[in-house]
């Protein structure tokens, strides 16, 4: 990924809240000499050092049937926002842009096809996207059916052995422009927008202490 100094982070929870904030990952390997992209929910967490990642393919999708052995790549993506030059101070010297966080992971992948440990893939996967409902869904309610829907997934757990994060919220412009910015985000009043605004703040924040990425918050 190219990645600018100025908006290059090496704090790992930065990599920690970017997952947090939005686990739904793109996987890429090559499949017959091209590029091949699945677009998955994992369960982040670190073990020794590393990052792994974890989820499963419909048992249909191609990608996990030689993808053992590859170094492979899962983005991560956090939120994003178009930038307008209206919100600057001099908006005639400034240009769009678009500001986003994201995050490459690379490493190899363990194909996963035994039932217990799908069926504790597919469990902390509903534990935590269904954490907070009032009657969240449970895979072992499901019961004889549902282990045997088992036999449609593969399972992976991605082992990392580099990870890249990008933080680009405006750290190259002086600070009028990067609170003009905020402002407008701000003012547009969207969920993304605002996100995007938050992590803005945060990032003028450690600035200001003399360091320059987002903490986890």
């Amino acid at each position: 990924m190219y990645i600018p100094h100025a908006f290059s982070s090496r704090d790992p929870a930065a990599l920690d809240r970017l997952a947090a904030c939005n686990a739904f990952g793109t996987l890429v390997s090559q499949l017959g000499g091209a590029p091949f992209a699945s677009h998955l929910p994992v369960l982040y967490h670190r073990a020794g050092g590393r990052v792994i990642l974890t989820g499963h393919w419909a048992r249909a999708n191609p990608q996990w049937r030689d993808i053992e052995g590859q170094r492979v790549l899962c983005m991560l993506h956090g939120p994003h926002a178009y930038i307008s030059p209206r919100w600057y101070p001099e908006p005639e010297k400034n240009v769009p842009t678009w500001n986003y966080a994201a995050a490459h992971v690379y490493g190899k992948v363990r194909v996963i096809h035994e039932a217990g440990e799908l069926e504790r893939i597919v469990t902390a996967l509903a534990a935590q996207y269904e954490a907070g409902a009032p009657k969240p869904w449970r895979f072992e309610d499901t019961g004889d059916a549902g282990r045997a829907r088992l036999n449609a997934i593969v399972g992976f757990e991605l082992s990392s052995e580099e990870a890249e994060v990008k933080l680009k919220l405006s750290q190259n412009h002086a600070e009028d422009n990067v609170r003009g910015v905020i402002d407008g985000l701000r003012a547009l009043g969207s969920q993304e927008a605002s996100a995007v605004a938050d992590w803005m703040e945060e990032a003028l924040s450690q600035r200001s202490r003399g360091s320059g990425t987002p903490h986890s918050g």
